[in-house]
């Protein structure tokens, strides 16, 4: 596949770094020298300085024998500009990353298609998300669902009281046999290492362990794991951001009860005539007295979205000591992930990355439909259609030549979600959700192409 990406920041290059692994044939378009430098010394691709507008540019990119143009610039204009000239220049495909989510609520009105743009990604869209599954989700730190919650993924720590601490999968099987429920990876407390779990892999204390499970499995997962399952209604935002904005608004219509606090005065009035069901503070979040001041230990979660890392995550900390239930810091930096687990902090986002994910799963050369990457974790889950001529169609399960660096976590058919065990047989039309190794990948879409 001939693929075009403009724009060499994080979202550009951690989607060339994902692309790159899978040989395709990438081309990275930036004015800035130093981006482009870093991305030519590290990825195997090709990379071309220039305005990603400019026709000439295009032309030596070779962008009428492209199969995908993506716009991931920091510029919502140039990336729509680029997927126009794109699509008349002859690209077959293309997706422009935007800011401003009217565009994507009046898509269907406006026809973006007929104007030569096949996808519309809205990083702070997918951000507020994200936030509002995981406080639905309260007692998990991941979560994330496949066709509108049939199948459920959901991660979380795994404490000393937990049932099925220190037995094997298989052993746990045996001791809750009605379980609904499929846990699809482990990483060891204190390592990086990611492991996919067989019968015989054990469950310990610290983990940070992922399951695929059915909505009736959630609640059977929060006795298991030694959680319970929080109410949340109060909420307190740090900073008026997009992404604050939004995850505010939507809160808001789910009947939370929402502070905000806004740094700048004229922005906080902004906000107050906006969100008219949110108590909207002007102030400083950093400042202690008045987050006691608006009551904070009275909060269920604490939601740090300004356009600081470091502050978020600070101010996070602040609030897990008086006790916050929830804790969700916005992080530009991808490297803080690897600490959301060993400062406590329950969840970290990051709003590049979830755009970069969801871009990557039009790539995919099977039917893939769906696609995330684990926090913390070198491992993804991704969920493919079953073609009538694909090497699973007809097959039970454990007859398949699946990589033990991958996992069939369950099954979504006629919009129904089955766990599926070794003796389920899959078959055309079934949607199956996989959690796999960066390395097994190609070899799992192989099975479903």
């Amino acid at each position: 596949m001939k693929i075009i990406i403009a724009g060499a920041g994080e979202v550009g290059f951690h989607l060339a770094k994902l692309l790159s692994y899978e040989s395709q044939d990438i081309t990275l378009i930036d004015n800035e020298k130093e981006s482009l430098n870093y991305a030519d010394t590290h990825l195997d691709i090709k990379v071309l300085r220039g305005d990603a507008t400019s026709v000439s540019v295009l032309k030596e990119a070779r962008v009428d024998s492209s199969d995908l143009v993506i716009g991931v610039t920091a510029s919502e204009t140039t990336n729509i500009t680029l997927c126009l000239l794109a699509k008349q220049l002859g690209c077959k495909r293309t997706i422009a990353r935007i800011s401003n989510t009217e565009f994507i609520h009046n898509k269907d009105e406006i026809k973006f298609d007929k104007l030569g743009i096949d996808e519309l990604i809205s990083p702070e869209k997918l951000a507020s998300e994200e936030i509002q599954l995981l406080l639905d989700q309260s007692a998990f730190n991941d979560s994330y669902e496949f066709e509108e919650g049939a199948l459920i993924m959901v991660g979380t720590s795994l404490q000393r009281t937990a049932p099925f601490v220190g037995k094997t999968v298989q052993e746990a099987a045996n001791i809750f046999p009605k379980l609904h429920f499929m846990p699809i990876a482990i990483q060891r407390f204190g390592t990086q290492y990611t492991l996919i779990p067989r019968g015989d892999a054990y469950f310990k204390e610290g983990d940070q362990a992922y399951f695929v499970t059915l909505k009736k499995g959630v609640d059977e997962l929060y006795k298991l794991t030694g959680k319970t399952k929080e109410d949340i209604k109060n909420v307190m935002i740090l900073g008026g951001s997009k992404v604050g904005f939004k995850t505010a608004k939507n809160l808001c219509k789910s009947k939370f009860r929402v502070k905000l606090i806004e740094k700048d005065k004229n922005k906080a009035f902004d906000l107050a005539d906006e969100l008219p069901n949110a108590l909207i503070i002007n102030g400083d979040g950093r400042n202690v007295d008045l987050l006691e001041e608006e009551n904070i230990s009275d909060m269920d979660a604490f939601i740090a979205v300004t356009g600081n890392s470091e502050t978020n995550i600070m101010s996070c900390l602040m609030a897990k000591s008086k006790n916050i239930k929830k804790t969700i810091a916005l992080v530009e930096n991808m490297d803080y992930f690897q600490l959301s687990q060993s400062i406590g902090i329950d969840t970290l986002i990051n709003k590049k990355l979830l755009a970069a994910n969801n871009i990557f799963r039009h790539i995919r050369k099977g039917e893939v439909v769906a696609l995330t990457k684990l926090n913390n974790l070198n491992a993804e889950m991704l969920e493919f259609i079953v073609k009538p001529s694909s090497a699973v169609t007809g097959k039970i399960i454990k007859d398949l030549d699946f990589p033990r660096s991958a996992i069939i976590g369950g099954v979504i058919r006629n919009g129904n979600g089955i766990i599926a065990l070794g003796d389920f047989k899959i078959e055309a039309g079934d949607r199956v959700v996989v959690c796999c190794l960066p390395r097994s990948i190609s070899r799992v879409e192989k099975l479903f192409l």
